[in-house]
C-alpha cells in the first residue's frame, strides 16, 4: 500500500509539470528596456490630474464578444460626458457603418469642450473616410498608428525602420492636408495623435526617431500640442521598465512643450495601473483607458482605479465618480460583462468586511473618526478603508457584512447602523455567538434585517405576544427614608390577569430587581448595566442594557427602549428575565400558583 501511494504521488508530480517548463528560460527571455541609469521618476509624485481619454467606445467596444449597439453607445457616451471626460475616442469609423453613424451622433451631441477622437489605419481611403466622419465637430482628434516593434515590422508587415518612418510621414501629411490645412475645415480645432504601436517592445531610439519625423510633418504648437501615444500595447515587462521608456522619450524628444505624451497601458501582466502611475511620474501627460479596465485580452488600464488612487492621495482626478453605482450599471449593461466583485473601488465586495478582526478594527475606526470630526478634523483615517464609501455614493451598511466568519464587531456594527443600538462589549460577545449559530445553520451571509430580527427575538424586544412576562404598569414612590424608593408594578405571566408585585430599593433598578426576585423566588443581581440615547430631538429615546445574574452564576442580557430612561431600564430587566425563563433558569410555577390563589 505504501509503495502504491508513493507511485501515485510521483505520477501526480510528474503530471503537474507535463506542460509547463521547469526551465522557462529555454523558451522565454526577459525584455531588455532602455538603459537609463540616471532616472529621476522614482523621486517624483503625482500632484495633478492628467488629461484623460476614454477609449471605452473604441478599444473597449472592439474587444467585446457582442459589440454595443448604437443606442448602447449613445447611453455610454452621455455617461462619459457626465463623469467629466473631455476627450473620448468614439470609434473606428472606417470599420463599419455602425461606427460611422455613431461618430456622427457624437459630433452632433458633444459639448463644446469635449474633443471627439477617432482611430484609423495608415491607408489613404480609410483616412479620408475617418476625416469625413468628424466633419463639423467643434474639436476633433485624428489618431493614426503604425506598428514599430521589430517583431511586428519584420513578421507582420515586412517593413524596415525607414519604410515605417516614410509611411508615418505620408499618413501625417495626408491627415494634415484634409484637416488643419484644408480651407473648408477651419471651424474645427484639429488635433493629431500618432501611436508607435507596440511602443513597449520597440527600441526606444527608433520610437523617438519616428515620432520626431511625424512631429516635423505635422508642425504642432504649444497651444495645440501633438499627441504621441506611447502604448504598452502588449505588456512585456515590469512597470518600472515602461517608466524608464517614458522618461527617456520625455527627456529626448525635441520641442517638449509642443508634445503631449499619452500613456496607453494594457494589462497583460496585471500591472496596467502601476504602469500608468509610474508613467505619469516619468513624464506622461495623458492616460488612455477604459472604465473598470475593459479591453483586448486582459484589458486596458482601469481609469476608475487610477483616478481614485489619486483621489485617496489627496489629488483631485477631475472626474466625478460620486455615483459609482450608476456608472457600473451603464458599463455592465452596455458591455454585457460584469464588473468584478473584487475590482478596486467599484467591486461590490471591496468595501465589505466579513472577517471578525477586520470588522472590529473598522468599528473602532469609525468611533475614533466621529470624535475627530466633532473636533473639526476632516481627515479620513479608517482601518482597511482607504476611501470613504460615501464619496462614491455608497452607504456604510455595506462596509461590514456578517457570516459565520464574523466576530463580535460585525453583528454589533449592523445593529448600531440599522437600529442605533450600541451594544456593550460583553453583550456583543454574547449576541455574536447567536448570530454565528444562525449563519452556520443557513450556510450564508446574514442580511441586516435578519440580524435585527434575531436581536429582537433573542432579547424579547417589542415581541409581547411571545414573551412570558409582560410589564403592564409601574409606580415609584419615596419610602420612609430619603434614599428609599418603593415600587408597585403590575405584570402579566403568559397573558394572565394582571399580577401585582412590589419591591424596595435605593433606586428604580434595585427596587424592581427585588420585586422580580421575590415574585419568582430567585436571587437576582445586576452584573452589568449600560445606557445611551437613541435618535435626536423630539424622537430621542433611551436604550438600556442590563445583564442579570443568579446566585448559581447564570446570567442573561436584556434590552429596553423607551422615551423614559427609568422605564427603559425596567423593560431591560423584564427582557433579561424572559430570556432566563426561556432557558429554564427561572420557573414560572411559583408565580402561576400565586396567581391562581
Amino acid at each position: 500500500m505504501f509503495k502504491q501511494t508513493v507511485c501515485l504521488l510521483q505520477k501526480s508530480t510528474k503530471g503537474a509539470w507535463s506542460n509547463m517548463l521547469r526551465d522557462p528560460s529555454t523558451k522565454y527571455s526577459a525584455f531588455e528596456g532602455v538603459q537609463l541609469k540616471d532616472r529621476t521618476w522614482p523621486n517624483n509624485k503625482i500632484k495633478k490630474a492628467p488629461r484623460w481619454l476614454s477609449t471605452d467606445l473604441r478599444d473597449g467596444n472592439q474587444s467585446l464578444p457582442d459589440p454595443m449597439s448604437i443606442e448602447q453607445k449613445k447611453e455610454y457616451f452621455h455617461k462619459l460626458v457626465e463623469v467629466g471626460f473631455k476627450e473620448i475616442e468614439v470609434s473606428f469609423p472606417s470599420a463599419s457603418q455602425t461606427d460611422f453613424d455613431f461618430t456622427r451622433y457624437a459630433v452632433e451631441h458633444a459639448p463644446e469642450d469635449v474633443s471627439i477622437q477617432v482611430l484609423t489605419q495608415s491607408r489613404e481611403h480609410l483616412v479620408r473616410r475617418t476625416v469625413d466622419s468628424v466633419k463639423g465637430a467643434k474639436r476633433a482628434t485624428i489618431h493614426t498608428y503604425l506598428a514599430t516593434s521589430d517583431l511586428f515590422r519584420d513578421v507582420v508587415f515586412h517593413m524596415s525602420q525607414q519604410d515605417a518612418i516614410a509611411k508615418a510621414i505620408e499618413t501625417t501629411k495626408l491627415v494634415r492636408s484634409l484637416t488643419k490645412d484644408h480651407p473648408d475645415m477651419q471651424d474645427t480645432i484639429w488635433t493629431y495623435e500618432f501611436s508607435p504601436e507596440c511602443f513597449s517592445s520597440t527600441p526606444s531610439e527608433f520610437a523617438l526617431e519616428i515620432c520626431e519625423a511625424v512631429k516635423a510633418a505635422w508642425e504642432p504648437t504649444a497651444e495645440n500640442p501633438l499627441i504621441f501615444n506611447l502604448p504598452a500595447t502588449i505588456e512585456v515587462s515590469s512597470p518600472n521598465v515602461y517608466a524608464d521608456q517614458i522618461e527617456y522619450f520625455s527627456r529626448n524628444v525635441s520641442e517638449r512643450e509642443k508634445v503631449c505624451i499619452s500613456l496607453h497601458p494594457h494589462n497583460d501582466r496585471g500591472c496596467g495601473v502601476a504602469a500608468a502611475e509610474l508613467g505619469l511620474m516619468a513624464g506622461g501627460d495623458r492616460v488612455e483607458g477604459c472604465l473598470f479596465g475593459n479591453g483586448e485580452r486582459t484589458g486596458n488600464v482601469d481609469i476608475v482605479t487610477v483616478a481614485l488612487n489619486m483621489y485617496t492621495s489627496g489629488v483631485s482626478p477631475e472626474l466625478d465618480f460620486s455615483d459609482i453605482e450608476s456608472i457600473i450599471d451603464v458599463v455592465e449593461k452596455c458591455n454585457k460583462l460584469p464588473v468584478s466583485a473584487r475590482a478596486p473601488y467599484g467591486g461590490s465586495l471591496v468595501v465589505s468586511a466579513f472577517s471578525g478582526s477586520h470588522q472590529d478594527a473598522i468599528k473602532k475606526g469609525f468611533a475614533a473618526q466621529e470624535k475627530r470630526w466633532a473636533n473639526g478634523d476632516t481627515r479620513w483615517m479608517i482601518p482597511y478603508l482607504p476611501l470613504d464609501p460615501k464619496d462614491i455614493g455608497r452607504n456604510y451598511e455595506a462596509v461590514i457584512r456578517v457570516n459565520s466568519q464574523s466576530g463580535k464587531g460585525g453583528a454589533a456594527w449592523v445593529v448600531l447602523r440599522t437600529l442605533g443600538l450600541d451594544l456593550p462589549r460583553q453583550m456583543q460577545i454574547s449576541f455574536s455567538s447567536v448570530v454565528q449559530i444562525e449563519a452556520d445553520k443557513l450556510g450564508r451571509e446574514l442580511k441586516s434585517e435578519e440580524i435585527s430580527k434575531l436581536l429582537h427575538s433573542t432579547y424579547n424586544i417589542d415581541s409581547v405576544a411571545q414573551t412570558s412576562v409582560q410589564l403592564l404598569d409601574t409606580e415609584f414612590k419615596k419610602g420612609s427614608s430619603s434614599d428609599e424608593l418603593i415600587l408597585n408594578a403590575k405584570i402579566s405571566v403568559h397573558g394572565s390577569e394582571p399580577i401585582s408585585i412590589s419591591g424596595t430599593g435605593n433606586g428604580p433598578i434595585s427596587a424592581f430587581l427585588q420585586a422580580l426576585s421575590t415574585s419568582f423566588d430567585v436571587e437576582l443581581e445586576v452584573a452589568n448595566y449600560s445606557e445611551h440615547s437613541v435618535g435626536k430631538g423630539s424622537k430621542t429615546k433611551a436604550a438600556s442594557y442590563i445583564q442579570l445574574s443568579t446566585a448559581e452564576g447564570t446570567s442573561q442580557w436584556g434590552i429596553g427602549i423607551h422615551e423614559n430612561a427609568t422605564r427603559a431600564s425596567v423593560m431591560a430587566m423584564v427582557s433579561s428575565v424572559n430570556s432566563m425563563i426561556a432557558q429554564g433558569v427561572i420557573s414560572l410555577d411559583r408565580e402561576q400558583k400565586r396567581s391562581s390563589a
